[in-house]
């Protein structure tokens, strides 16, 4: 006789061959988008299936930290933007001559193009002061929060849902406008769309920002390897220049 146990697992297996391509396929065709948004709203059963996947995330101690903003009104999105904008300058005062010039050529947000925003955060109290898989590890709740992103960015880009994160806030202030209380942290500002059409490679790749890294020069076998072999790898990878405009 089966125990409990045994009644609440269900066999597994790998998935049919269409069904694992249509799983890498949404992951190597995800883009973030920026300017490629449709006007049209997003139904509401569709973004209800969105939300629903980025809810089935993994989370530390099964304790979802997380929280979903959706802002849609104009006169919010465009509060919004000017925050962006302050930021952006800042961020492009640090530059100079072709850089600055490149960056600035940049588009790096949708936020009023794209008919939905979405402010995911983290509750950093959720669950107690005992958070199974937590106690040595204090930031695992934000870590569980971006694999709610990820579920919500791959599940609308198989919706054929554009999704772009944009980064360069002051998140204190992003976090008064919309009245975000101290113990939650935002993690994500997603600007989410229609798209008709996405880059083939990532944007700033196609636009010469950068260059994807090679797989195999990111693969250590056991333990991280020399120290001169890391730093010739972040000499010709990661520092590589960028390009002149």
């Amino acid at each position: 006789m089966l125990g409990a146990a045994h009644r609440d697992l269900t066999a597994v297996g790998p998935f049919s061959d269409a069904d694992k391509d249509a799983v890498y396929r949404a992951i190597h065709t995800r883009r973030d988008v920026r300017n490629e948004f449709l006007a049209d709203p997003i139904d509401t059963t569709l973004l209800d299936r969105l939300l629903a996947a980025a809810h089935a995330a993994p989370s530390v101690g099964l304790t979802q930290p997380w929280n979903f903003i959706l802002i849609r009104e104009e006169a919010n999105r465009r509060a919004v933007h000017r925050l962006f904008e302050e930021a952006n300058n800042e961020a492009a005062d640090r530059l100079e001559g072709d850089v600055k010039k490149k960056y600035r050529a940049l588009k790096l947000e949708g936020i009023l193009k794209a008919p939905l925003n979405i402010c995911i955060t983290c509750d950093r109290k959720r669950g107690g002061e005992f958070v199974l898989g937590r106690t040595h590890h204090p930031d695992m709740d934000i870590y569980s929060t971006v694999c709610a992103v990820q579920n919500f960015w791959l599940a609308a880009r198989a919706e054929g849902i554009g999704v772009g994160w944009v980064s360069i806030f002051d998140h204190r202030r992003l976090a008064a406008l919309l009245g975000i209380p101290d113990s939650v942290e935002i993690v994500a500002y997603l600007c989410v769309g229609h798209v008709s059409e996405l880059y083939r490679k990532p944007e700033l790749e196609t636009k010469g920002w950068r260059d994807r890294m090679p797989l195999d020069r990111l693969i250590f076998s056991e333990r991280w390897p020399e120290e001169s072999h890391v730093l010739r790898l972040y000499r010709e990878i990661a520092m590589k220049p960028v390009p002149p405009a």
